[in-house]
């Protein structure tokens, strides 16, 4: 009888203990986290528990946005600037009479557009690292990251057809 009850506490401290540990480990979905950042950039971040990645991940496509903004509003200001001038009409005087001639306006307004168009591929190309950053880091949330981590490097002698073969050996122990 003594027996019997010594194994069913047993048991049950054993499944106790195995239901804790089940409990600790919590696993993130990379499909979740990447239609978060897709929806609104940097959820997926904050999804994963890397809250310190959001404010990059606004301010590097605020950035972005805001240079194409500006090199939207220069490329309009010096088309309208070249077409003042090609106009064939005396009256209208564009604001660079006599500063830039019409290739110079031509080459800087390709300037700002070619620049304002680099902005929005850039601001994509931020975009779609947010959503792969965010997937990548709900696949290793539970990777083990320790001081455990090390690699040795070391001579190393290796004797290969009767000849003594000198280098370097790398060893990590993970």
């Amino acid at each position: 009888m003594f027996s019997k009850h010594l194994i069913a506490i047993l048991c049950l401290c054993c499944f106790v203990y195995s239901a804790k540990a089940q409990q600790l480990s919590v696993t993130k979905s990379p499909a979740k986290a990447s239609m978060y950042s897709a929806i609104l950039p940097g959820s997926g971040q904050i999804y994963n528990e890397k809250y310190w990645k959001a404010p990059l991940i606004y301010a590097a496509m605020g950035t972005a946005l805001y240079l194409a903004n500006w090199n939207q509003k220069e490329y309009l200001h010096y088309r309208s600037a070249y077409e003042y001038r090609t106009d064939g009409d005396a009256t209208t005087i564009d604001d660079y009479d006599g500063i830039y001639t019409e290739n110079n306006l031509i080459t800087i307004k390709n300037y700002h557009q070619k620049n304002r168009d680099l902005a929005y591929i850039i601001t994509a190309g931020i975009y779609l690292l947010n959503i792969v950053d965010a997937s990548v880091d709900a696949h290793l949330f539970n990777f083990n990251v320790n001081d455990d981590l090390s690699f040795i490097l070391e001579p190393k002698m290796l004797r290969l057809q009767n000849q003594n073969q000198y280098g370097l050996a790398l060893t990590l122990y993970l």
